[in-house]
């Protein structure tokens, strides 16, 4: 007797909670690097409670890094649409220090369009190199 195959339905098919994921990866030094050559693209990337640790300290380029691949995560989820302002998705400091994204704007109408009602986000940064996986949800 055969047993049916079973197929995993599309990513954000109706019964599935799991509408995308996203992973990047940042170098640590190069980062940092970057963020040394051009003054304002700290500002232009982070809003300011990013930039800042819980006790009101400038967050290294490790940190900063983590959060910049969390961004870029995000587009990815999403497709990488055009239009998208790096303002617009935040990574915040949730209880405990677990990492917590916030979209507004540009890509919280993206995410709507997905049907995207909730994120999860993991950052590490480890040997140089910081990344971050998002997975969004239904």
């Amino acid at each position: 007797m055969r047993r049916p195959v079973r197929t995993a339905p599309a990513p954000g098919a109706p019964g599935t909670g799991v509408v995308g994921v996203g992973i990047d990866v940042a170098a640590v030094t190069r980062f940092g690097e970057a963020l040394e050559r051009n003054p304002g693209l700290a500002d232009r990337l982070f809003t300011p409670a990013e930039l800042r640790l819980p006790s009101g300290a400038r967050r290294g380029a490790a940190s900063l890094a983590a959060r910049f691949a969390a961004k870029e995560a995000v587009a990815k989820v999403l497709g990488a649409p055009g239009g998208l302002r790096w303002h617009d998705t935040e990574v915040r400091t949730g209880p405990g220090g677990r990492p917590a994204l916030h979209v507004r704007g540009s890509v919280a109408t993206e995410a709507a369009r997905h049907g995207i009602r909730s994120w999860h986000l993991s950052l590490t940064h480890d040997a140089g190199v910081a990344s971050a996986v998002v997975i969004a949800s239904a």
